[in-house]
């Protein structure tokens, strides 16, 4: 059986989404966001240990929900940093398996079986991946450039890992003061390991802006409970 950690992202504030309270804490269905992650996770026997950076303010209302619904995975929540890259390295540091699971909790739509098809991959690195419905130009304030729509991908999460190999491209990464929004672009930067792309779906958005949250209502009623 393939053992892997998950590190689950939950460091944001919420900004965008012109909010006080962190997103992983809105609700979808009726509970956080976080919430509708961790119950899946909870059934992938692979997973063995879960890594959730928080920011400063929220450790213990993090680890309050995790009490209040009696998830039984070892849990550990750390202080994230001050960027998405800074609180997957904190968190890489306390990874003790040799593969390793990243995600978001603010994608609150992957499906058990998608996690799981992810963690039985062949390949040591993979992540998936929805073609691009639209066209994409190069340029800011005028256009610069034409880019083949068909050699695009659309990276979503989750992402796999081996563990040694990514937390060394962030440490080099550290290092060198380079940022990068991801962690399959970080990791093909410096360690140009081949990483295999699973088909993903539309239905895996990442909830970021308030339209968003009325969006993930739908897809909670229509795909995850119509799915059940």
């Amino acid at each position: 059986m393939n053992r892997v950690s998950m590190i689950l992202l939950s460091g944001g504030i919420g900004t965008r989404m012109r909010v006080s309270t962190p997103k992983q804490f809105l609700q979808i269905g009726g509970k956080p966001m976080i919430v509708h992650i961790l119950e899946r996770v909870e059934q992938i026997e692979e997973i063995q240990e879960i890594i959730i950076p928080s920011p400063r303010g929220f450790i213990e209302k993090t680890e309050e929900i995790i009490q209040r619904n009696q998830f039984t995975k070892p849990i550990q929540v750390i202080e994230g940093g001050q960027t998405r890259q800074e609180s997957t390295f904190k968190a890489l540091k306390q990874v003790t398996s040799p593969s390793v699971i990243i995600h978001e909790a603010v994608r609150p739509f992957i499906l058990k079986e998608e996690i799981e098809r992810l963690i039985h991959s062949e390949a040591d690195h993979a992540t998936y991946g929805f073609e691009i419905p639209f066209t994409v130009l190069e340029g800011k304030e005028y256009v610069e450039k034409n880019l083949d729509r068909d050699r695009l991908i659309n990276i979503q999460l989750p992402q796999k890992f081996s563990t040694e190999k990514l937390r060394s491209a962030h440490e080099r990464a550290a290092a060198e003061g380079e940022i990068f929004t991801e962690d399959v672009s970080l990791l093909f930067h410096y360690q140009k390991e081949r990483v295999q792309v699973l088909q993903g779906t539309e239905y895996n958005i990442k909830i970021t802006r308030p339209i968003d949250q009325k969006i993930g209502e739908i897809i909670y009623k229509d795909y995850i409970l119509g799915g059940e």
